[in-house]
This record gives structure tokens, sequence and C-alpha cells, in this order.
């Protein structure tokens, strides 16, 4: 009983508290009235509390996130169901879902009576800005009654999680030679006699379709020899990520961490989908995803989700001691280098394996270039085409899509200009 009365409301109280001297007021007059009046109303509160308290017990409720992935900037809705279990007819309820501040303000919802027969449906939108891992609630339910006497919190349910991933754009081309870490086309050539590049031979086998037999072969070996179509073999590619605090400017969505994530996430994407093993690895050349060829779209996620999740690194400077790309082709998507993280990313790559590098100009993310931003964003640049590597430098304004065919055509001329950077 105590507890119940602890749910009481300032109203409730006084409402008690005026009973109870009314009460004592009537035993020092023996008014017998003013007794039973006093007696209403200190029973009043004490009845509402202790119905409000079995009330409570009987909530019930479910949450559905549609979807539970969802990319930043785009929108999911929450779906609400609330239900009541028992037969006692149920108070006004107050709805309260915990909605973190990156997903939008924090709804409220007031169903004044729950039916019994059916359940309650509730939504709400969800607007993430800010890739990573979201919490969606606790979600706590208020029960009050019609007169505002007593009133009781529960929590009907705890967390459900949203994945916000990195925004994704579409890209068309690749670098000439992507994939094989040299400059051809990473194309694998078959041949079966002079002059027949791309064709295969075996010996025939029982089911074979005979629009396949290659007549030639055949012929100059007096059996059934059926052509072997091989897909192009694509090899891998490795995307080094600089996600150093350090290196980056700006805060939250508009910062160049955030570009430069939308960016990796990007063309993983397009070139797993265009047959690349694609292997994700930081400025350190640490593993953070690796996405073979031809696994399916679950391994979208693989990448998506590593990038989600990761947040900016502490070290101030690009740390390697290896080829972070094993001799294959190796495309870096780089904040503010020194000298020093050029050399460290240059001296493992031979000059004959495919080197590319996005160079964010991040000053740009936090106000108007000065000469002097322009002039080490520029020299950094220079560096690394003197290394031997295919340089675009990117601002906040510079559509991917055209800075990603710019960088394809570095493959075989080195040098870009991005919306007139350097």
């Amino acid at each position: 009983m105590l507890r119940a009365l602890s749910g009481l409301t300032t109203r409730g109280r006084c409402l008690l508290a005026a009973g109870i001297a009314a009460a004592v007021c009537s035993l020092v007059l023996n008014e017998r009235d003013l007794l039973r009046v006093a007696i209403f109303v200190v029973a009043l509160p004490m009845l509402v509390a202790a119905y409000i308290s079995a009330t409570r017990l009987r909530l019930g409720a479910a949450r559905a996130l549609r979807p539970e992935r969802v990319s930043a900037g785009a929108s999911s809705e929450v779906h609400l169901e609330l239900w009541r279990s028992g037969r006692l007819p149920g108070g006004e309820v107050l709805l309260e879902d915990g909605v973190p501040y990156a997903l939008g303000s924090r709804p409220r919802f007031v169903v004044e009576r729950l039916p019994h027969d059916r359940r309650v449906l509730l939504r709400y939108p969800l607007k993430p800005v800010l890739r990573g891992i979201q919490q969606v609630g606790p979600l706590r339910a208020t029960i009050t009654d019609p007169f505002g006497l007593c009133e009781f919190e529960r929590e009907l349910i705890g967390h459900s999680r949203l994945v916000v991933v990195p925004r994704v754009v579409s890209l068309w081309g690749l670098p000439g030679g992507s994939g094989s870490g040299a400059g051809d086309d990473g194309t694998v050539r078959l041949h079966a006699g002079q002059g027949e590049p791309d064709v295969i031979v075996r010996h025939y086998r029982t089911g074979d379709d005979m629009r396949k037999v290659h007549w030639r072969s055949t012929a100059r070996r007096d059996e059934i020899m059926v052509r072997v179509e091989e897909r192009p073999w694509r090899g891998g590619t490795t995307l080094l990520l600089d996600h150093r605090a350090a290196a980056h400017h700006g805060t939250g969505p508009a910062a160049s961490l955030e570009w430069a994530v939308s960016f990796t996430a990007s063309v993983a994407l397009h070139l797993r989908r265009s047959g690349h093993h694609v292997r994700l690895v930081n400025e350190h050349g640490l593993t953070l995803a690796d996405a073979p060829a031809d696994s399916g779209d679950g391994y979208d996620n693989v990448v998506l989700d590593a990038l989600a999740t990761l947040q900016p690194a502490h070290q101030r400077d690009i740390t390697l001691g290896h080829d972070p790309a094993e001799g294959q082709e190796l495309i870096a998507v780089l904040g503010t280098v020194s000298a020093e993280s050029v050399h460290e990313l240059s001296r493992y790559r031979r000059r004959g394996v495919r080197s590319l590098a996005v160079l964010l100009d991040t000053p740009s993310w936090s106000g108007p270039p000065t000469g002097q931003r322009a002039s080490a964003t520029g020299d950094s640049a220079e560096l690394l085409r003197a290394a031997g590597w295919g340089v675009v430098v990117a601002g906040p304004d510079s559509p991917m899509p055209e800075l990603w065919s710019e960088l394809c055509r570095t493959g075989s001329h080195r040098g870009a200009l991005i919306g007139g950077q350097r």
C-alpha cells in the first residue's frame, strides 16, 4: 500500500492531507457529517492509487524499426504497439520513447482509453543525420487517473538497435587496370591456338551443349572438344581510409571525415559489385573489412557496418611498416598529410604498381581556403605525384561521381584538377 501511495501527485497528496485534517476536526468538534466527508476524501486518493497500481501491471508493448539499417540522411520509422491484458479498465497512458538527439526529437503520445480487445498502433519517424550505432529507447509509460490524483511510471521496452550506415553515392567507371595492380586490363586471356584469344577447350563430356563444340580443335585432335567460357578474372583492390582526428576538419555531418567515409563506402561497394575483391584498411594498414568478389550482398553490409562504427583515431602520423595493399592496387582516401606521411605511404609501393589517392583539402571544410592552406595541400599532392601516385584533390563541394571519374583517368594521366583545385 505504501508503494501505491508513493505514486500520488501533488493534488492527490493535498486531498489526502485535507481528508486527514477534516477527520481530526470532526473528532475534536464531534461532527459526524464532517467525519463522513473526511472518510470519503481520504479514501478517494487511496482507492485511486490502489487501482492505478494494479492497472499498470497489465500493460504490454512492442517496438519495431523499419528498416533497422538506414543510410545517414535517409528516413526510418518506428512502430509501437500497446495493449493491455487485464480486465480492469485502463486510465490515461502517456508514452515517451527515448530517442538520441542525432535521430530527432523525443516523441510523446497520450492514449486516453486503451481498448481491451485490440492493440493500439503508434508510429513516429526517425531522421538520422550522422552514421553510427544508435540506441532507441527505453519506452516509458506514465499511467494516470482521470482526476490527476495518482500516476505511475513503468519501463515497457528496453533499447532497440538502429544501424546508421554511411551515405552511398552511385559511381561509374573503373580505373584502367583496376584490380590487377598493374597497368593492364586485369583480364586473363586464354589461348587454344594461334590467333584465337579468350578460348580454352577440353574434352567433350556427356551432357555438354553441342553448340559449344570447338570445331577447329575437334578437327585437329580427331575427337570432340568443347569451349570453356571463363569469366574474366579480377584481382583485389585495397582501400586505405585515413581517419585520424588531426587529419580532418569540421564537426558533425559536414565534417571532412564524414565525406571521406561516405566516399570510401561508395567506392568499396562500386568495386565489389564490379567483381573486385575489396579490402578496407586504416592508415596503419590494419584491416577494417574484407569483402571477396561474388560473395553476395551480405558483404556490402560488412563494409558498411565497419565504416558505420569507425571513430576518429588519435594518432597524429601515418605509420605503416609494410605495403598495406600487399602488392595489389591501392586507393587511399587521405586527410591532411605531412611530408613524412607521404614518405611512409610511398616507401613500400613500387612505381609499377597502381597507387591512387584522393587528397582532401580539409581546411576548406572549416572555412574559405587561404593561400597558405592551399599551398600545403598542393605540396602534399605534388609529393605524391612525384612518387608515382595518381592524385586528385577534393573539397567539400566536389561531386563524388565526377571526382571518381577523374581518379579513374589518372591511371594513365598523372595529375588532375577537380573543381579548379590541384
